[in-house]
């Protein structure tokens, strides 16, 4: 029986696995409905396949293998989290209603981005955007799942994303050399250290209610995280004071609104500004010419 969860109107599932290239990444893989499948560690250690599918006003959630009342709880949270089904979008969708480039936002229900299982898992993948290609992203995201990750007993070559407590045991040597993580293979073995010795709680932080300077500071705190990577793990974390200017960031923002010119990220933060703190909203959901 697939667990059944409602969410906060307008949404659409396939609005929030469109929202960005993390259902290029494993342990997600696209599913033809609109949804996707996701394999999910448990508190436990148990391995299952989470295919998560589109409902009017929700998404069903379906294991194929049975599970504990204990177990369903978990995966329920887990999903509400990754999809947004609670955050609540009406405020941003006022802000917008009147910029041409923005007034499907509510319509098309955009505005809620796709996150991982944990926040872990989120900042790991964040600092594997940095100074690369998107497909050496995908490759090192994938190389990680496959080398330590647990492997889902209904189909082994598939596996779950790694826990802190493995790629601590793993450490920076191997995940440079095995991984490929290059520079980055210290940063990820410095947070998987910190985070499983209970140093750093990343899991406090999704719902700290810390104002966004504080929670952008400690984001800034962790090795391999800087301004853009704070920026990125901000928005999933449903504060969108700050835009994650990366180069692509520059190239759009500097022909839709500098006819070209070289723009910094402060350029950037103050083209956005006029929509306060849904800045990072209105740039990320901004209807980009195709071209560009």
């Amino acid at each position: 029986m697939p667990i059944v969860l409602s969410g906060r109107p307008p949404f659409s599932l396939a609005a929030v696995v469109n929202s960005h290239g993390w259902i290029q990444l494993a342990p997600f893989r696209p599913a033809g409905d609109g949804g996707f499948s996701y394999a999910a560690r448990l508190a436990q250690g148990r391995v299952l396949e989470l295919v998560v599918a589109p409902r009017p006003d929700g998404v069903s959630v379906d294991t194929a293998e049975p599970i504990s009342a204990g177990e369903e709880a978990e995966i329920a949270g887990m999903v509400r989290w990754m999809v947004g089904l609670d955050q609540d979008l009406a405020a941003f969708y006022a802000a917008v209603r009147d910029e041409p480039k923005l007034a499907r936002a509510a319509a098309e229900a955009k505005g809620r981005i796709l996150r991982s299982a944990t926040l872990f898992e989120d900042t790991v993948k964040t600092i594997l955007t940095t100074n690369t290609l998107w497909a050496a992203t995908r490759r090192m995201v994938a190389a990680l799942a496959d080398l330590y990750g647990d492997p889902l007993p209904t189909d082994p070559a598939r596996r779950a994303f790694p826990t802190p407590e493995r790629l601590a045991a793993v450490g920076a040597e191997a995940l440079r050399r095995d991984a490929r993580l290059g520079y980055r293979a210290s940063y990820v073995a410095a947070l998987a250290h910190d985070v499983a010795s209970g140093r750093l709680d990343l899991e406090a932080l999704k719902n700290s209610g810390l104002e966004t300077p504080e929670l952008r500071r400690r984001l800034l705190g962790i090795r391999g995280v800087g301004p853009y990577a704070a920026a990125n793990l901000l928005m999933l974390l449903a504060h969108y004071d700050y835009i994650p200017a990366d180069s692509w960031a520059a190239r759009v923002v500097s022909r839709e609104f500098f006819a070209g010119a070289a723009v910094t990220p402060a350029d950037i933060e103050r083209t956005f500004a006029p929509w306060g703190r849904w800045k990072g909203l209105a740039y990320w959901f901004w209807q980009w010419d195709e071209h560009q």
